[in-house]
């Protein structure tokens, strides 16, 4: 829980603050980043909210900082209208969880939903106010989860909704043994006739991303946009198995045609699919470089 006795001296002065426990992880940045930057190795609060729609956007960030390190000096009376507004939408029938878990360092996860059973994709913090609209929205069938890093609350969703996990046998470990669906070997998985898995060595040995309805595609660790690269990159500081069978992965994928890239750590990215195939070059041809 945020403190006043550890609210950074970087922060604008006003109602909302950033404390020394901020672990920068982005999340705060990318969902308002007309109130948070970065100063040092930390988030700030660099301008406060000036309307209500950014008074919003500050406080969906608060709730979704998965340390808990920003806080309000007054306490807030629209708390839960911000907890009603999750999940954000992002686009139709693809939605921005929020709640991020610190056992992600901060992931984001995302929720389609699908007249044939909703799907969610990496695992959020299990907190009551989700939860709800969760159930609002139609409950969960899948929890498909990226790999390893990003599994977070899986068995309290696992237990509360009935849904099947879905992990790559190579991430499995003794808090995910119990998945329901695992993956095996390097083929692409047709979960259903608009839900495509596709296996991603690289980031971690059994990583795998989805494509949903030929345009949606969640990258988890493997793909994102850098706003200092200005281009689509991967993590080649955070590739804990093989940089070059990262490279060999992001080539096949490079054959898929698709609009959005929705990561679970870095920036999302839509373009058209034209604009998407440049991008995806660009990125194999910067990732060539740092071998």
């Amino acid at each position: 829980m945020a403190t006043l006795n550890r609210r950074r001296l970087e922060n604008a002065s006003g109602n909302f603050y950033v404390d020394s426990t901020c672990i920068d992880c982005d999340t705060c940045r990318w969902m308002a980043p007309d109130i948070y930057s970065r100063v040092g190795s930390q988030s700030a609060v660099y301008q406060q909210p000036n309307d209500e729609q950014a008074r919003l956007r500050a406080m969906q960030a608060l709730l979704s900082c998965p340390t808990a390190s920003i806080g309000t000096v007054e306490k807030p009376t629209d708390i839960r209208q911000a907890q009603a507004s999750f999940p954000i939408p992002i686009a139709e029938t693809v939605y921005h969880c929020g709640y991020h878990s610190e056992d992600s360092f901060g992931a984001a996860s995302y929720l389609i939903q699908r007249p044939d059973g909703n799907v969610l994709v990496d695992s959020p913090r299990f907190t009551p106010p989700l939860v709800k609209r969760l159930e609002q929205l139609g409950g969960i069938r899948y929890l498909y989860l990226t790999h390893r890093d990003d599994v977070a609350d899986h068995a309290r969703f696992h237990q509360h909704f009935g849904c099947d996990r879905i992990l790559h046998q190579d991430e499995i470990s003794y808090d995910t043994q119990g998945v329901e669906i695992q993956l095996f070997g390097l083929e692409p998985m047709q979960l259903e006739t608009d839900l495509l898995i596709i296996p991603v060595p690289g980031h971690t040995k059994g990583h795998t991303v989805l494509l949903y309805n030929n345009t949606f595609l969640f990258t988890g660790d493997h793909l994102a946009w850098s706003d200092s690269l200005q281009h689509l990159y991967a993590f080649r500081r955070a590739c804990w198995y093989s940089w070059s069978e990262l490279i060999k992965s992001m080539y096949k994928l490079a054959n898929y045609s698709f609009e959005w890239v929705l990561p679970g750590h870095g920036r999302r990215y839509h373009a058209d699919r034209t604009i998407m195939q440049q991008q995806m070059q660009q990125c194999l041809n910067w990732m060539e470089r740092q071998r």
